[in-house]
């Protein structure tokens, strides 16, 4: 499953924007949540993906980097998140978090930094709808991608069949049509794209060469 993040898209036509990404076949749009404090930078919040809930029926996958993100599932889960992320380094309680969203009627998933160990997450996957592995530092579009984040792909993945578990493993950072290939080879099926997708003149090609390798 490829899912779009709007991070990079043109936010003065946004709805345009969303237009483009179903035509292209996709899914899933990516929206992150940034507080510019567990991250260095600031995007959009609640009022935004109001909006965008009510110009689409895509799958809204919100990612909360942010503090505390227990206080605030609620209102995202109110908004129209369809997946709720949030982070294993937030200040929030996992497990009161995790049943949070659970409440809230989203689904929930824990997203893990680059340096963050694929077994911190070992604990909650079977209350656990996603995980996400980032694949750059978060908080800006557009870097390149960490090669070394790949086997922690592998251990979620493999660690989640061992369990019997039906669980998304999703990748996001810096994912073209090369890096696609080694995170799906691994166990990801969710692919998380940005600049790739939105600098293509045809969206819809490049959502193609991503499914080449999409699980």
């Amino acid at each position: 499953m490829v899912s779009a993040s709007v991070l990079s898209a043109d936010m003065l036509n946004l709805e345009k924007e969303i237009k483009r990404i179903e035509d292209g076949g996709i899914e899933m749009l990516h929206f992150d949540v940034m507080d510019g404090i567990f991250v260095n930078n600031i995007t959009y919040g609640l009022p935004v993906l109001e909006q965008v809930r009510k110009s689409t029926d895509l799958i809204l996958d919100v990612h909360l980097m942010i503090t505390d993100p227990l206080k605030y599932v609620r209102r995202f889960a109110e908004c129209g998140a369809d997946y709720i992320s949030f982070h294993i380094e937030s200040e929030s309680n996992v497990s009161e978090t995790i049943e949070a969203i659970k409440k809230s009627g989203a689904k929930p998933a824990v997203a893990i930094k680059p340096a963050t160990p694929a077994e911190s997450v070992f604990e909650y996957l079977d209350r656990l709808s996603m995980v996400l592995v980032m694949t750059v530092e978060p908080g800006f579009g557009g870097q390149s991608f960490i090669p070394e984040t790949v086997e922690k792909v592998r251990i979620i993945r493999g660690k989640a069949e061992e369990l019997g578990l039906d669980i998304r493993v999703e990748v996001d950072g810096g994912i073209n049509s090369e890096t696609a290939v080694c995170t799906s080879a691994a166990g990801a099926d969710v692919l998380v794209s940005g600049s790739y997708l939105f600098s293509a003149e045809n969206m819809a090609e490049a959502v193609g060469r991503l499914r080449r390798t999409d699980i």
